[in-house]
Order: C-alpha cells, then sequence, then structure tokens
C-alpha cells in the first residue's frame, strides 16, 4: 500500500470511526476477511471472527438506539470516550510501523479527525431532535450509515477522492462551528424543556372526582 493509499485510509477511517465505529471495524473486517481489500498488517487483527462478530453486534445495538431521539444523544455522550480514542488508533496502524514520533503525530492527527467528525454528528443530532416528528432521526441515522461504508470504499478504491473530502470536511466544520453551536445550544435548551415540563407534570396533584 503506498503513502497516498495509507493516508486515505489513515485520515477515512478516523472520519468514519467518530461517525460510526461498530460499521467501521465491521465493514473493514469482513471486506478484510473475504478478500475484498488488503488491509496493512497491523489492522489484520480486525478480520478475526470474534472482533468482527462484536463490532456486527454492537452495530445492530447502534442502528436502533441511534433512531430513537434522545437515545441518540445519550449513545453519542457515551461515545465520546470510545469514538474519538479508537479512530485515532485505527488512524495510527494504518499507517503501518512508524518512528515513535510519526505514530504520536498520527495519533493526534487520527483523534482530531474523529473529534470532529462525532463532534458534528453529535451536534447536528441534538439540533435535529428539536423536530417533533421522528423520521428525521431515522433520515439521519441512515445517512450516516451510507456515509461510513462509502468512505471505507473511497478510501481503498479512490484515495484523492477520500483524502479531498476529509480536507473539505474539516474546512466546512470550521466554517460551520458558530452555526453548529447555536443549533446544538438550541437543541439542549429544546431537551432541558421538556424534561422539566415531565417533572411538573409527574409532580402536579391529580384533579379530584367529580362531586355526585
Amino acid at each position: 500500500m503506498g503513502v497516498l493509499e495509507s493516508l486515505s485510509l489513515a485520515l477515512g477511517t478516523a472520519w468514519t470511526s467518530g461517525i460510526n465505529l461498530y460499521a467501521t471495524v465491521a465493514a473493514l473486517g469482513i471486506a478484510g476477511r473475504v478478500g475484498m481489500v488488503q488491509l496493512p498488517e497491523n489492522l489484520q487483527l480486525l478480520t478475526h471472527p470474534l472482533v468482527i462478530a462484536v463490532a456486527c453486534v454492537m452495530y445492530v445495538v447502534e442502528f436502533f438506539a441511534d433512531k430513537v431521539p434522545y437515545v441518540d444523544n445519550g449513545w453519542d455522550v457515551l461515545h465520546t470516550f470510545i469514538r474519538i480514542p479508537a479512530g485515532a488508533i485505527l488512524a495510527a496502524r494504518s499507517l503501518g510501523e512508524l518512528h515513535p514520533a510519526l505514530e504520536l503525530a498520527a495519533l493526534l492527527a487520527g483523534g482530531a479527525v474523529a473529534l470532529t467528525s462525532h463532534g458534528t454528528k453529535a451536534t447536528f443530532r441534538l439540533a435535529v431532535n428539536v423536530s417533533p416528528e421522528p423520521f428525521s432521526n431515522w433520515i439521519a441515522s441512515l445517512t450516516e450509515d451510507v456515509m461510513v461504508f462509502a468512505g471505507i470504499w473511497l478510501a481503498f478504491n479512490h484515495p484523492i477522492v477520500m483524502l479531498l473530502m476529509v480536507i473539505a470536511f474539516l474546512c466546512m466544520v470550521v466554517w460551520l462551528t458558530p452555526k453548529l453551536f447555536r443549533a446544538g445550544k438550541r437543541g439542549l435548551q429544546h431537551f432541558s424543556a421538556r424534561v422539566r415540563g415531565s417533572k411538573r407534570g409527574d409532580t402536579s396533584p391529580s384533579p379530584s372526582p367529580p362531586q355526585p
């Protein structure tokens, strides 16, 4: 695997891991296992049946959790501590054996890309939950899954396109950060209002039965 392909795989897997880590691991593992792609030596462990099985089970769990309003937000909060370090590790291992300084740089770069995609997803999903209808969650979740599988395919088949997409995504996030922040803030306010309203409803006295 050449330098360009390795960079594409490193940044691509970091980006997709921030969106859906389990889909990324499952797709890489299955594709490597059946011979669709040639994974770097340091990523061969992803082809182990146990790794594939766990990734697939967790992907199914996330598939459903990701489509329930506010459950998806809690899931994203929990996976802040999973997707980002995992994306950093996958990025570094995609580049093969490196000098310790380069390996640290790869970890930091991969973690930054995973943080960006994860943060964008989490903020966007929080804003989506302001909508009263449930279909927005389904559409957003399915779109994210397609983006993950398409990103992995591009990383192997069109590395230049994948690199340009990641760079364009990072630039877009920088430009949209103020808007994303405001959207996330509105989502938090909406969630807080729902929680307060629910508590008031639970604590309000029940109506007295009508007098005969």
